[in-house]
């Protein structure tokens, strides 16, 4: 038995992993939660990454749209883990088990970092991805590169349900 076999046979056998796994509503309710907040991310980063696109124009501000959609990326993120950790809890197996969620959780940090990327130079100049043709291109790429990691994010995500753990 390998480790990561132990481990989701131990997490299974404890009082709060029975408990979620037993009753009912618990799992879809959790599975409802973490999907309306992975909509909230997800849009955010639609009307962010539709922004940075645009990074030649100068209306909406950049710095508008980032005070507006960046809190919708942020703030979900605790709940996101909280409930994915409740997922994780309730049906170890599943999840640990599965190389799919190892791609989501691969694919989120990377998704973070460029999310980061684009977003600390607007703090120190609300204009920085409007200054230079380079930045301008730059902040295309980012936002490209953002919108396929946050589908990456989503897919992966999805394929979770549907992949059997061995």
């Amino acid at each position: 038995m390998s480790t990561a076999d132990a481990l989701c046979k131990w997490l299974a056998a404890t009082p709060l992993s029975q408990t979620i796994a037993s009753v009912a509503w618990i799992i879809p309710a959790v599975q409802t939660v973490h999907i309306l907040a992975v909509s909230s991310v997800l849009t955010a980063v639609l009307m962010f990454d539709r922004r940075l696109l645009q990074a030649g124009t100068r209306e909406p501000s950049m710095a508008w749209v980032a005070r507006r959609f960046l809190p919708f990326i942020w703030w979900p993120l605790p709940v996101l883990l909280v409930t994915g950790l409740t997922l994780i809890v309730g049906e170890p197996a599943r999840t640990l088990l599965n190389p799919e969620f190892f791609l989501k959780m691969g694919l989120l940090l990377v998704a973070v970092l460029v999310t980061l990327a684009c977003q600390i130079p607007l703090r120190r100049d609300p204009d920085f991805w409007h200054r230079q043709a380079a930045r301008r291109w730059a902040a295309r790429l980012l936002a490209i590169a953002s919108l396929l990691l946050f589908a990456g994010i989503a897919i992966a995500g999805r394929w979770i349900a549907y992949t059997q753990s061995t």
